[in-house]
């Protein structure tokens, strides 16, 4: 089964990559079922048809509304996914071997599905519930990299409320940091609700931006240095998880100061990616190595893609972790590993098998 949509912003993300993925995996060897989750949460089976999801004329595709919900079994051994309608007789969609949830977002990658999938005792593609919910939060993702002395940036964090009652507690803490400021939602992805801020002044809407996806912010200090991002896959067996060559980020489209949403999705032909991103090879090594220390950190699963920064005088320092990374052909997480070696049907393929081996419950 592929799971995508949801109830999130990064929703039309999320359907495109389910397209990405239908249009490349083998049907020779799987059976795919296609279920979407709609806005406002309702689960329906999906077109099984790649081109009618994805990104056209720069809008993102949507999940409609359909009779009838799909819904997953809940006890332990059973693998049959119905459908149910009111008035008729619910309908056996088929048995389910795993699930691909294709999910970004709260309500999806922040171990709420997962929590789900392990309750219908589902083997699913990805991070469990405990490294999904602190790769999804960008406060405690940074306590976690700390406790395990991966180097991160100087940052402060807005607790629901605390804008409004401490405000001039958190502006002194703020000012620590310097500028330019990076005011981000907490537990959102795809840079949605993210501003660069260049002087005080605009730290007031800076954060008000943030609060409209999340009622809990962070604020990052400015790290002078390049954008390096890093994919890793879950290692099969005794083995470790291994790391592609990085890839570097250019942003070219007009009005991008930063990496946002607009350029990653919706500016494609303007943003530049070059793997393996031109650096020393010392420096490729310790990225690699840092970003696979990363993934075991929060205790990731499958697949993750890990952004650093490599400054001036090549430190690496830590952005964060993408449980569940964009995923159509065209995303750096799938075109990082094809630069390495392993095509998009065979990523495809190998993350099923590593979830296919992988028992759900306590591992």
């Amino acid at each position: 089964m592929i799971l995508f949509g949801g109830r999130s912003g990064e929703h039309g993300i999320s359907v495109a990559t389910a397209g990405g993925i239908m249009g490349a995996i083998d049907r020779g060897k799987y059976d795919v079922v296609p279920v979407g989750i709609t806005p406002d949460g309702q689960w329906v089976v999906a077109d099984d048809e790649p081109a009618r999801w994805a990104i056209a004329d720069g809008k993102v595709p949507q999940v409609p509304a359909a009779p009838g919900e799909v819904v997953l079994p809940l006890r332990a051994g059973s693998r049959e996914v119905r459908v149910v309608e009111a008035g008729k007789v619910p309908a056996v969609l088929g048995e389910v071997d795993v699930v691909f949830p294709v999910l970004h977002g709260p309500y999806g990658e922040d171990g709420t599905v997962q929590g789900l999938l392990e309750l219908a005792d589902v083997r699913y593609v990805g991070s469990g519930v405990l490294a999904s919910a602190v790769g999804m939060d960008k406060h405690f993702m940074k306590m976690v990299f700390a406790g395990h002395g991966l180097p991160i940036g100087p940052y402060a964090v807005i607790k629901p409320g605390e804008w409004d009652t401490r405000r001039d507690e958190i502006l002194d803490e703020v000012a620590g940091l310097g500028l330019p400021l990076f005011v981000k939602p907490a537990r959102a992805g795809s840079s949605l609700g993210v501003s660069r801020v260049d002087s005080p002044d605009g730290l007031d809407a800076a954060v008000r931006a943030a609060q409209e996806h999340d009622p809990k912010v962070i604020v990052e200090a400015g790290i002078t240095g390049r954008e390096i991002e890093c994919a890793v896959l879950g290692g099969r067996g005794d083995a470790r998880p291994r790391a592609s060559l990085p890839g570097e980020i250019e942003v070219t489209a007009p009005g991008h100061d930063f990496y946002d949403f607009e350029a990653k999705y919706l500016a494609e032909a303007d943003v530049v990616l070059s793997c393996p991103a031109e650096l020393p090879e010392h420096v490729i090594k310790e990225i690699q190595d840092i970003a696979v220390r990363t993934f075991e950190a929060v205790g990731a699963e499958g697949l993750s893609r890990v952004d650093v920064f490599v400054t001036p005088d090549e430190r690496v320092v830590v952005n964060e972790i993408n449980t569940m990374p964009g995923f159509t052909p065209f995303s750096m997480y799938p075109r990082m590993w094809d630069a390495s070696g392993l095509a998009y049907p065979e990523l495809i393929d190998e993350l099923i098998q590593l979830a296919l081996e992988r028992p759900v419950g306590l591992r």
